[in-house]
């Protein structure tokens, strides 16, 4: 007994047939233009000049057909793509940093450039800059915990990324580096403790993953202005939860702390409800200062004193991604950053 098998159009024995993907030919036989007119309109390229209805009409035609510009083969027409590309590590920033990052976002979009997030975690420098140069970004932009080194910056140059820039804690050779001076916070708030009087200061050191970058340095900050004052600093390990908090305070008594640097805002106000809660006046018995100045810190009861940081801004950075993949910003630079400055209210 034969058996017949029913076969598509396309000749494949049960295999439907594939979708057309629209092509930059389509839309221009749709819109009545050349294949060159689409890609000035939909690249969005200043320099020939196309009137708005002969734009708006190949518009119509792609989101008719649906088309959509391959990013790769623009990329290798041009030689270059108008990608940033941002290394991620498991870094839980605050919501200063994330008003940082939101505003670089829309500022280089405004600019025109793609901005994406590439997860770099557990990758080796150098490797994650090969994987990195896979994409051919414009730029690559490290802020935070991600380390770039030299070698990794020259992967990066090498395979035609135009600017390699990163804000951290140190310079990297190579590199537009702008370095954040932590150490500055925690010695500006050690050094207002100072001041009132207090003289064993507690500094807080989160336990969570992706913080050190940041608490080390400001450790150091304070150790430093202590030391100058003759005055003493006891590192308390914390994490972000009530329940560390409450064993922290369980310990008040034996460590006889009189000022606590509490990182941030938000660790402060863990803090100073725990000890509120354990019935340790602030700022009578401890004064405590927190960094970033949230508004939730000037919501509590004490209104909470805290270092106030001057954090480059999100408009500003794009600015400098933009000159450097241009062309027009200095080769490499190392600039420092974030000044810092104590905001005195009722916690000290």
């Amino acid at each position: 007994m034969s058996q017949s098998i029913e076969q598509p159009a396309d000749g494949a024995p049960g295999r439907t047939p594939a979708r057309t993907v629209p092509t930059s030919a389509d839309v221009a036989r749709l819109a009545g233009v050349s294949r060159a007119t689409v890609s000035y309109v939909l690249n969005n390229t200043s320099a020939v000049r196309i009137s708005e209805p002969t734009r708006e009409r190949v518009r119509e035609a792609a989101r008719e057909l649906g088309y959509v510009p391959h990013a790769a083969a623009r990329t290798l027409r041009a030689g270059h793509s108008r990608m940033v590309l941002l290394p991620s590590a498991h870094v839980p920033v605050g919501p200063l940093y994330s008003r940082f990052f939101h505003d670089l976002q829309w500022a280089l979009r405004r600019l025109d450039y793609t901005v994406v997030q590439y997860g770099s975690v557990g990758l080796a420098p150098e490797d994650a800059a090969r994987a990195w140069a896979e994409l051919r970004p414009a730029a690559v932009v490290s802020v935070g915990e991600v380390e770039v080194t030299p070698g990794a910056v020259e992967i990066l140059r090498r395979s035609g990324v135009k600017a390699v820039i990163t804000v951290g804690t140190r310079p990297t050779e190579g590199a537009h580096s702008l370095v954040l001076d932590q150490p500055r916070v925690g010695e500006a708030a050690a050094e207002h403790l100072l001041a009132t009087g207090r003289r064993r200061i507690g500094v807080v050191v989160p336990e969570e993953t992706g913080l050190g970058m940041f608490s080390g340095p400001r450790l150091d900050g304070a150790r430093r202005a202590a030391e100058a004052a003759g005055a003493g600093v006891v590192p308390l390990p914390l994490a972000y939860t009530e329940e560390s908090a409450a064993a922290l305070v369980a310990r008040w008594p034996e460590l006889a702390l009189d000022g606590v640097f509490a990182y941030n805002d938000e660790y402060a106000m863990l803090l100073m409800r725990a000890l509120q809660d354990a019935g340790v006046a602030v700022p009578e018995q401890t004064a405590v200062v927190g960094a970033d100045d949230l508004l939730l810190g000037r919501l509590l009861r004490p209104r909470l004193s805290t270092v106030r940081i001057d954090l480059l801004q999100g408009g500003e950075l794009a600015e400098l991604v933009d000159g450097a993949v241009n062309g027009t910003a200095v080769e490499t630079v190392t600039r420092p950053l974030l000044g810092s400055r104590v905001v005195r209210r009722e916690s000290s």
